[in-house]
């Protein structure tokens, strides 16, 4: 397996620009389905994620291409509503699929989804959600056969603002008679994405960012181009990057007001933070500040996909801060390698303790997860010494050859191809 090598002490700085959102783009892929015809998408990163998208995409007989950022999807010649088990098993994205083939075909055969061990995430209520549009649902082991002669609109009440479950719902719902209202739904900027992209083929759906969302069904939807959002969590990994490293970098093309929670976290931690426009400029020429409590919840709160990057900064920072993960109870993973490069972290139940050492120190660790993979990289981005990071192939779900955009910004990272075996 690939390696990231790292020769850590060099502060960030230069400029980049932000990828376009894994998070996104993967239901706005799935949602092509919904028209036949050529959809045409700007922004799309090149990630293992994505790459796997599309290869569910064309064994269903799409014809999908990507050229640099660009993705051109012809869905007038899908022949089949059945997801191979073993892709649906590289990806948990893969469920965002149910939706738009149940919408458009009647009927569709999922497997239980992959992707991160980062605890128990159950689909339930993406199936709850479609049953109550009229969906019938059968279960065979790990088979699910999900069918629908027609879907009828329905007030749906989300237990817990799940955004697959908010997307998946969304997706089905525009091709449903009469008109759907997801209550406690998610209000992630990809939900707002979704809803746009969604308008653009012709639905009429309102309340994207807030805890009501509507959507009254429509016959017909039509093909269209469409430009993704930039990414708020790669773009929050570099934030946390420069300031780990004391750097100065300005981020490009990004929306700050997907960030405003993340911001504030590291303002009260003492780095320096602007923005205007599409950019943000970040520096950190003192030691960090410990924050006395920081709690992972849905948004506008602060994000679980950044809390292991924020924990190696406070793991630098002068005294003792707390985070409460609430999102997954298996995110906690990366805390046995950051302590190998020196890190002083206590974990009891969902709470860690971050009392701040003066450096990190260069190990060999393991990406055990996408995000835990990045804040490893962060911590070799900061330590003493040479880091190598493990399992990379987490990292590449989410991040576009992360080490192409730190060597911009003057770090010193290669990826080390593996060693033949004779």
């Amino acid at each position: 397996m690939e390696k990231l090598v790292i020769e850590g002490g060099r502060p960030l700085t230069g400029a980049i620009q932000i990828h376009g959102a894994k998070n996104a783009a993967l239901p706005i892929l799935a949602a092509c389905l919904l028209a036949s015809g050529t959809h045409t998408l700007h922004n799309v990163p090149n990630l293992l994620d994505i790459d796997t998208m599309l290869r569910i995409l064309r064994s269903l007989g799409c014809r999908a291409e990507q050229q640099g950022d660009t993705v051109t999807i012809t869905t007038s010649t899908v022949h089949s509503s059945h997801i191979p088990e073993e892709l649906m098993g590289q990806m948990r994205s893969s469920i965002f699929l149910m939706g738009p083939l149940l919408a458009r075909f009647g009927s569709v055969t999922v497997y239980q989804p992959g992707g991160c061990a980062i605890g128990e995430r159950k689909i339930d209520l993406h199936l709850k959600g479609l049953q109550a549009l009229g969906a019938e649902i059968e279960e065979f082991s790990n088979k699910i056969v999900c069918t629908a002669e027609t879907l009828q609109g329905n007030e749906i009440f989300l237990d817990f603002p799940s955004v697959g479950a908010t997307e998946n719902i969304m997706m089905a719902a525009v091709r449903a008679e009469g008109t759907t209202t997801i209550y406690n739904a998610a209000r992630e900027p990809e939900i707002q994405d979704l809803q746009n992209f969604l308008n653009a083929m012709g639905a009429d759906i309102i309340g994207g960012g807030t805890d009501t969302i509507t959507i009254r069904g429509v016959t017909t939807l039509s093909p269209c181009t469409y430009r993704i959002i930039p990414d708020r969590i790669v773009a929050g990994t570099f934030l946390v990057a420069a300031a780990a490293t004391r750097g100065n970098i300005t981020l490009e093309r990004v929306n700050p007001a997907h960030l405003t929670s993340v911001i504030h976290v590291l303002k009260r931690a003492g780095v320096q933070i602007s923005a205007d426009g599409d950019i943000i400029h970040v520096s950190c020429k003192a030691r960090p500040k410990a924050v006395e409590r920081i709690v992972t919840s849905p948004h506008p709160s602060f994000p679980t996909d950044l809390q292991s990057q924020v924990m190696v900064l406070l793991s630098l920072a002068d005294g003792l801060s707390v985070m409460k993960e609430t999102i997954f109870e298996g995110r906690f993973k990366h805390v046995d390698e950051l302590s190998r490069m020196g890190a002083d972290i206590r974990v009891d139940m969902s709470s860690a303790f971050i009392r701040g050492v003066p450096r990190l120190y260069g190990a060999t660790v393991e990406a055990t997860d996408l995000r835990a993979g990045a804040a490893l990289v962060i911590a070799g981005l900061a330590a003493h010494g040479t880091t190598i990071v493990e399992q990379i192939h987490h990292i590449d779900r989410g991040y576009d050859r992360i080490e192409h955009m730190l060597v911009r910004l003057g770090a010193s990272v290669r990826r080390q191809a593996p060693v033949p075996s004779e």
